[in-house]
C-alpha cells in the first residue's frame, strides 16, 4: 500500500496577482479587438449582453 500524496491547493486569481487589461480598453471602446499569439489571430469580441468570446 501507499501512502497517499498531497496535492496542492489551488491558487486564487487575486493571490496570484494576475495583470488587469480592460476589454473595452482593448477593443478602443468598440466591441473587437485582433488579439495574436506565437504567429496565430484571434478575435476578442463583446457581445451585447456583455459577455466576452474568443474566436481564432
Amino acid at each position: 500500500m501507499t501512502p497517499m500524496t498531497t496535492l496542492p491547493h489551488p491558487i486564487r486569481a487575486e493571490e496570484a496577482e494576475l495583470p488587469v487589461h480592460d476589454a473595452r480598453a482593448l477593443t478602443g471602446n468598440g466591441i473587437r479587438a485582433r488579439i495574436e499569439l506565437d504567429g496565430q489571430s484571434y478575435t476578442l469580441r463583446i457581445t451585447r449582453a456583455g459577455k466576452l468570446i474568443l474566436t481564432k
